[in-house]
């Protein structure tokens, strides 16, 4: 009998030419993405002076990408993938070069920028399922958690960078970061085309409605006892995080912390977020799945409190810091877990979903913080929120299906 041909190991993230392909052109793309997000109300008041039109602009990216948010999984599961994000790409590109041209020329208008906007958000509520989905066929199932955990770490450093750049090119000249913005989708595009994702199997069964497959998608993850148990942990989180965050904000604020300090309270909360996302492929192979989600409610639950002894715009950004340590953690632990259970014809509403339920609580948090911050004294609003997340720490700590999250994947995939 002839011995079977040695099975040869995963290439190495270092070494896989699709993932640096996608992950370079995706952290130009997310550069470029965020130093416009900062010159777009910066560009609407310096046209109008209205800080109406300002959040009409700002406001029509988070719509565009929550009413696209379930349709965009049902897509990015139909269609091919990689000319999804193809497309993403040339979309932002060329929608970025009009607005380049209508400022050159003077000619620029709110509805204009809007319709811009909108393309943004619709975009990028395209590609993130596309590319999330696209991943467990790009990578070895073991490299899984340290390629989201880079993703993860990809975006913050995005963020952070881009934001802080947009403002300068801005003052150089109000078209520079759109075209800046244009370059880089421009260049991601170009990455995209040499990306090879491997062939997919097509259902032998014909398309149904859009709404029809993006419930069937909704009831399978509401069905998935683990996935369904940390959605709500995530959105819980989010709700009372956001809800915190204003409040401290507002408390700041009437404490007569300078606004300087309240800059750096927020910079240190993307510090935190980057140092975190760099540390989360070691923090998941020490804490395992289950301890990495527990670590980001307690340490929000411990963290959160003290910052009403506190009179130093400084010194919360360094509790910020802290409590962004842990959360690409999770992530990772989350999405490598879910990613690997779900079957790959419903990874991309898997996604969708994720980002759409995160994206609603993230909206409502500061809502809930405003009426907080308006119906109690700051201290005292900061202290019920606090106390949310460390009911919420306690309610996931005793969860048994949380428990079963195994500390390590066996083979590379998660055990029941």
């Amino acid at each position: 009998m002839t011995a079977a041909p040695p099975v040869s190991p995963p290439v190495p993230l270092a070494r896989n030419r699709d993932y640096r392909l996608l992950w370079g052109g995706q952290a130009l793309s997310e550069f470029g993405f965020h130093t416009a997000l900062i010159a777009f109300p910066l560009l609407v008041l310096a046209l109008t002076g209205s800080g109406a039109a300002s959040g009409l602009v700002m406001g029509t990216i988070a719509a565009a990408q929550m009413v696209a948010g379930l349709p965009a999984g049902v897509l990015v599961d139909r269609y091919d993938r990689k000319a999804i994000m193809l497309g993403c790409e040339a979309a932002q590109a060329v929608s970025a070069v009009s607005l380049v041209a209508a400022v050159w020329a003077g000619a620029a208008t709110v509805w204009h920028m809007a319709v811009v906007a909108a393309v943004f958000g619709a975009s990028a509520a395209l590609f993130e399922p596309a590319e999330n989905a696209s991943l467990p066929g790009l990578v070895a199932d073991e490299h899984l958690p340290t390629a989201v955990a880079m993703n993860t770490a990809r975006a913050s450093m995005g963020q952070l960078a881009g934001t802080a750049t947009g403002g300068f090119l801005f003052a150089v000249g109000r078209f520079v970061p759109f075209l800046v913005d244009a370059v880089t989708h421009t260049l991601s595009f170009v990455a995209l085309l040499f990306v090879r994702l491997p062939p997919r199997e097509r259902s032998t069964g014909g398309a149904g409605p859009l709404g029809r497959e993006a419930l069937a998608g909704l009831r399978w993850v509401w069905r998935e006892r683990r996935i369904r148990v940390t959605v709500v942990c995530a959105v819980v989180l989010n709700l009372f995080f956001s809800a915190f965050y204003l409040v401290v904000i507002v408390l700041a604020e009437s404490r007569g912390v300078p606004s300087g300090e309240v800059g750096v309270m927020a910079a240190m909360l993307g510090v935190g977020g980057v140092a975190g996302a760099l540390l989360a492929p070691v923090l998941h192979r020490r804490l395992g799945p289950y301890g990495g989600i527990i670590a980001v409610f307690w340490s929000l639950a411990v963290l959160a409190p003290v910052t009403v002894l506190m009179d130093s715009g400084y010194l919360i950004g360094v509790l910020f810091a802290l409590m962004a340590l842990f959360p690409p953690t999770a992530n990772t632990a989350i999405m490598t877990d879910q990613l690997l259970r779900t079957p790959d014809e419903l990874r991309g509403r898997l996604t969708s979903t994720l980002v759409l339920a995160c994206g609603a609580a993230g909206a409502a948090g500061p809502a809930l913080g405003g009426s907080l911050a308006q119906a109690l004294p700051g201290d005292r609003a900061i202290l019920l929120c606090s106390a949310g997340m460390a009911a919420a720490a306690v309610l996931a700590t005793l969860s048994p299906t949380l428990r079963t999250l195994s500390r390590r994947h066996e083979a590379g995939r998660p055990t029941d």
